[in-house]
């Protein structure tokens, strides 16, 4: 009997979650009614897969309003009328085009317009709504005769009081306006509120055919999505039949490039792997996968796949991956079964300047209307609620932090204690659309039949619903991701061609997996720069493993993720790995958990691990084995699905007889998983791109630096990268107008750095001066360059304080004198070509002092860091000469040592207390690490960047060593306005 009810995906207006929606009208004797959420279609395939939970008869449709003016609703008949309804509602969407009060002629959707409505003439499909307030004005209207016209019109936006306030606070929200000033025009009527339905039939019947007119209303309308069907492209040419022959044809020339001997386990594996594609219609899945890295590959691209795809065989042989699941033994299952609905994932990684590219590819080849960006929501979270809500309040920022800081201070005070409340309501909430990181989905049908789509920032369309309901409806995504680790090894290659004429085959990944160079960086933990290895956490793992080999890294890179290192079970891997007593405890103990997972000594490490467990150890079905892998995702485990394989999970192995607290730690064990694991593929596919950063690094560490500077680093700053290129060699110069470029380059062993980081230097500016030289040669004097480079006094001044003209041999202090004379106060000069250059003149100028750190705090300030030792800008002499190399021999003793802050990572204790990693470089440039646990963290804390001397214990676990801190200082630099001429010369770093 409902024909207009929102959920809260009727942003920053409904207040019901679509469950809860249901759940309420339910309970107040509904069976059917319709979601029409106002300008969307987000929440509509949900609700349809809900409704058929709570055995209620769905109808979707939406509610077309401009602003919150309703214009008409529109309700669909069928599939059909959904797919027109989401036409409708798309270029108006992407267009930001207001609604006609008048709908378009739908063929297989109702409309239903407001009481006010002016046209006297309705078509077949529409009708005029009537609410509880239009009941008292229906007998003096023009629709008094014409009731065969007329339907309930009851719109169901709130539950209760507290969903109103909650609503006008989301509108003030919404229009950035305080509660006290928000229009009544800009808001709901407080009577949309559900009622009974025998409340409701109660009011209407005095109007009997109004019932009635809206009973067969929704009695004709008839929608189905057909869940858990594959939606996507089903054909890639011509047929299956064309496409699976297609397909194994690829491979058969994939055997040659990657198994030369073509040995007979190979293509067992690989006709067996075709046959379920085949069986299960995944062959189109695979093409176009294939078509869009045939594509990157044409176009010179450098990409990565991943995902469980990589436990494929044809994924290897088709050059999707660079993954041998031969090699590494991959959980075929995890890859595909019999009873897997969703194809397999695959994640492809190109590097963050092609990927746009890759993108329009894929929209041009199959087409815009077949093809979406996947959609996601920005939702609010409880801290930002907080602000937004005590902003419509009128609290004061101070009191805003204050409450954001300490919820509890609300306390007797009613706005404070009211902004507490709606916060914790309105937290999880959806605010508005975006999209998700990477997903794009291609159809088979048009996408309209799904979603109406929104047009954001990347230009392309995107869904109104998120990938949960995407896998739900059968929209299974391709991620096309970006990476900054792809482009430094494409640009490496690139630099290493240019300075050093060396052409390098980096898709060779079996010679790099024995290469000595390689194995003795990732022993020792050496990997600054490279792909996922770089961080002082997987640097002292790698370290613990003794890592040098490319399995153990593979299962390194699935053991630092969070779910299994938080769950200790990285520490055990660890202790299992360094102790083969141990190792055969744990075999004793639990010999059947052991066999399956012998590879990690018995310790769950990747995703498969799970499925493994579940199937063989708890003797769940494959099926139900992978929901509890999907289970791994928190939205998933809130299905009920989850739930019930738990409950079986559970009773299964006590009917085997294991021991209750063992099955609950292994549960323990599966549940660390959430959002985190890593399948087996997946860990693979890091390494191989972890294996070729390895080896830039290895023989080319300086044009490797260089790349990873002009990419924008990594983990670390940019300071780090050029320490490191340093450490291999290079020599550092600041950037210059004669010899630098806009990014980074290397001319033999000389780095010039890029102009791109320079703070406040733009690029126009930098553009003019490359085009002036590259046409007309190098600049002879800042006269010249003035004379050549239209640019104002403020950037000219910053590529002098630099020090871009010191090829002049002129100092800084005397290039800003010319500057000024020369360029006076104009804003910017303007060259103008002449046959002669102007003399001009020159000033004798007296000595202008210079501090000898002046450039330094130069570089401090338009580079973020000095291009000299930062030990040099300290006040006295360092308190203390011990390195990192003397470590080894002071285990277990108390030292003092002086380090440069690189990083730090706060964490917590298993107690709740706070406590830091800290990574430094001592006075050598090499690693200091140190643990501060929350009796000193506290006492001595971080004070920013710069040198701390340092005094604790020094810790050695399996050759990983750090200082365990027990004090710690941070030294004080030298000031500008000291005149001071003092040397350290106790300093050995050398820049």
């Amino acid at each position: 009997m409902l024909t207009n009810c929102h959920s809260y995906y009727s942003f920053k207006y409904g207040t019901i979650s679509t469950e809860d929606l249901i759940k309420v009208l339910v309970h107040h004797g509904f069976d059917t009614f319709a979601l029409t959420d106002i300008n969307n279609t987000a929440a509509s395939i949900d609700f349809v897969r809900l409704a058929a939970q709570h055995n209620i008869k769905p109808a979707v449709g939406v509610d077309f309003r401009n602003g919150v003016q309703q214009q008409y609703v529109a309700i669909a008949k069928n599939n059909d009328g959904f797919r027109e309804i989401n036409e409708y509602l798309t270029p108006h969407l992407h267009e930001k085009i207001e609604f006609d009060t008048q709908a378009p002629p739908f063929k297989y959707s109702y409309v239903i317009y407001p009481f006010t409505y002016a046209d006297d003439e309705l078509c077949n499909n529409e009708f005029i709504g009537i609410s509880l307030e239009d009941l008292k004005q229906l007998p003096f209207s023009k629709w008094k005769n014409q009731q065969d016209k007329l339907v309930i019109k009851h719109t169901c936006t709130f539950r209760n009081k507290h969903d109103y306030n909650a609503h006008r606070l989301l509108r003030a929200i919404d229009n950035n306006t305080l509660l006290s000033k928000l229009s009544e025009d800009e808001q709901a009527n407080e009577a949309d509120t559900i009622i009974p339905k025998t409340d409701l039939l109660e009011l209407y019947s005095q109007y009997p055919q109004i019932i009635e007119n809206t009973k067969h209303l929704l009695a004709s309308c008839s929608i189905d999505f057909n869940f858990d069907t594959n939606k996507n492209k089903q054909v890639f040419k011509n047929s299956k039949e064309d496409d699976f022959q297609r397909l194994k044809r690829r491979c058969i020339e994939g055997l040659t490039y990657r198994f030369p001997d073509k040995n007979e386990a190979v293509i067992k594996r690989m006709n067996k792997e075709l046959e379920v594609i085949r069986d299960l219609g995944f062959c189109a899945y695979f093409l176009v996968t294939l078509d869009i890295v045939d594509y990157a590959r044409s176009k010179g691209y450098y990409y990565i796949g991943r995902g469980s795809g990589a436990n494929s065989l044809v994924a290897y042989l088709l050059r999707i991956t660079n993954v041998d699941p031969i090699e590494l033994d991959l959980y075929f299952e995890r890859f595909i079964n019999p009873f897997r609905q969703s194809p397999p994932d695959f994640d492809i990684d190109f590097s963050w300047t092609d990927r746009d590219d890759v993108t329009r590819y894929i929209f041009e080849e199959y087409g815009y209307e077949r093809v979406a960006l996947l959609g996601n929501y920005i939702t609010f979270k409880y801290k930002s609620a907080i602000r937004e809500i005590a902003k419509v309040f009128g609290v004061p920022d101070d009191e805003i932090v204050t409450l954001q800081k300490n919820p509890s201070s609300a306390n007797g005070n009613k706005y404070g204690q009211w902004v507490i409340k709606y916060s914790q309501f309105i937290d999880g909430f959806p605010s508005h659309c975006s999209i998700h990181s990477s997903g794009i989905l291609i159809s088979e049908e048009p996408i309209s039949c799904y979603s109406s789509t929104e047009l954001l920032p990347k230009g392309f369309p995107s869904t109104q619903f998120d990938m949960y309901v995407a896998e739900d409806v059968g929209l299974h995504k391709f991620d096309i991701l970006s990476q900054r680790g792809l482009s430094k090894i494409k640009d490496s290659l690139d630099i290493i061609s240019e300075n050093e004429g060396v052409e390098i085959d980096i898709d060779d990944i079996k010679r790099l997996k024995t290469d000595e160079q390689i194995k003795e960086l990732l022993k020792v933990g050496k990997a600054i720069g490279c792909f996922y290895v770089e961080s002082p956490a997987m640097r002292m793992l790698l370290t613990k493993l003794k890592a040098d080999d490319y399995l153990r890294l593979v299962a390194a890179s699935s053991i630092i993720r969070p779910g299994v290192a938080k769950s200790g079970m990285m520490r055990e891997y660890i202790l299992r790995f360094q102790n083969p007593e141990r190792r055969e405890q744990a075999r004793k103990d639990l010999p059947d958990l052991y066999n399956i997972l012998e590879e990690t000594y018995g310790v769950m490490v990747y995703q498969e691990d799970v499925i493994k467990v579940a199937h063989y150890f708890a003797g769940l079905s494959l099926d139900e084995a992978d929901v509890l892998r999907r289970g791994m995702s928190w939205k998933f485990r809130q299905r009920n699905e989850f739930w019930k394989v738990r409950e079986k999970f559970f009773s299964n192995c006590q009917n085997k007889g294991y021991a209750e607290q063992t099955v609950a730690d292994i549960w323990r064990q599966i549940e660390s998983f959430a959002n985190y694991a890593f399948a087996k593929g997946h860990s693979a596919s890091y390494a191989v791109e972890s294996y070729q950063a390895l080896y830039l690094k290895a023989y080319y560490p300086r044009e490797y630096m260089v790349a990873t500077l002009n990419n924008g680093g990594g983990f670390y700053r940019a300071e780090l990268y050029l320490h490191e290129a340093r450490m291999h060699g290079a020599i550092v110069e600041a950037p210059c107008v004669n010899r630098g470029d806009w990014p980074c380059i290397i001319r033999g062993k000389h780095l010039f750095l890029g102009f791109f980081m320079l703070h406040g230097l733009e690029r126009k500016s930098v553009e003019l001066l490359l085009n002036e030289r590259g046409l007309f040669g190098e600049f002879t004097s800042l006269a010249d360059f003035i004379s050549r480079v239209a640019i104002s006094l403020e950037q000219l001044m910053i590529l002098i304080r630099i020090d871009a003209f010191r090829f002049t041999g002129k100092t800084k202090k005397e290039l800003l004198w010319d500057a000024h004379h020369l360029l006076g106060h104009s804003k910017v000069t303007k060259p103008e070509p002449t046959l002669f250059q102007p003399e001009v003149r020159e000033f004798e100028l007296p000595d202008l002092w210079e501090h000898e750190l002046e450039s330094a705090f130069d570089e401090l300030e338009l580079l973020g860091f000095p291009l000299t030792s930062p030990f040099k800008l300290l006040e006295k002499q360092i308190p203390s000469l011990l390195k990192s190399a003397d470590l080894p021999q002071c285990v277990n003793k108390n030292v003092a040592i002086v380090g440069y802050l690189i990083t730090r990572k706060p964490t917590r204790t298993s107690s709740g207390e706070s406590m830091s990693f800290g990574t430094f470089l001592d006075v050598d440039g090499y690693w200091l690490d140190t643990v501060h646990f929350s009796h000193s963290f506290k006492r001595y804390p971080f004070r920013g960047p710069g040198c701390y001397l340092i005094r604790g214990k020094v810790v050695e676990e399996y050759g990983f060593i750090c200082v365990e801190v027990n004090q710690m200082y941070r030294l004080t630099n030298k000031s500008l306005e000291e005149n001071t001429h003092l040397r350290i010369t106790a300093v050995s770093l050398s820049y």
